[in-house]
């Protein structure tokens, strides 16, 4: 976990990302994930860069099962965006930045 990138739990998720003013990516990932721990840095990256303009979220698949679930998360690393509270993007695997930021951008 980075310094601009947080964690969120079932618990969290409701306010910290349904209810957050501005666009959230929320990245589903776990320790054992290679891919998850290599997509890492570029979250970092980009939310250092787009800070302001959009929050980026981790939530652990092995410790929060709920939200996963709910949102049919099925592969890891899996990212979500959100903006006012629906879910408006969405990538399944280890992407290059920029195509990780052309998503956030389309919906900014």
């Amino acid at each position: 976990m980075g310094q601009f990138t947080k964690p969120v739990t079932d618990a969290s998720f409701e306010s910290d990302v349904l209810k957050a003013n501005e666009l959230v990516l929320v990245d589903f990932w776990a320790e054992w994930c290679g891919p998850c721990r290599a997509l890492g840095p570029k979250l970092e990256e980009i939310a250092q860069e787009m800070s302001g303009t959009i929050k980026i979220v981790k939530m652990n698949v092995d410790e929060n099962q709920k939200i996963p679930g709910s949102f049919g998360i099925r592969g890891i690393p899996a990212m979500l965006l959100f903006k006012g509270g629906n879910k408006v993007g969405e990538l399944v695997g280890n992407h290059p930045k920029e195509d990780i930021a052309a998503l956030i951008k389309n919906h900014i």
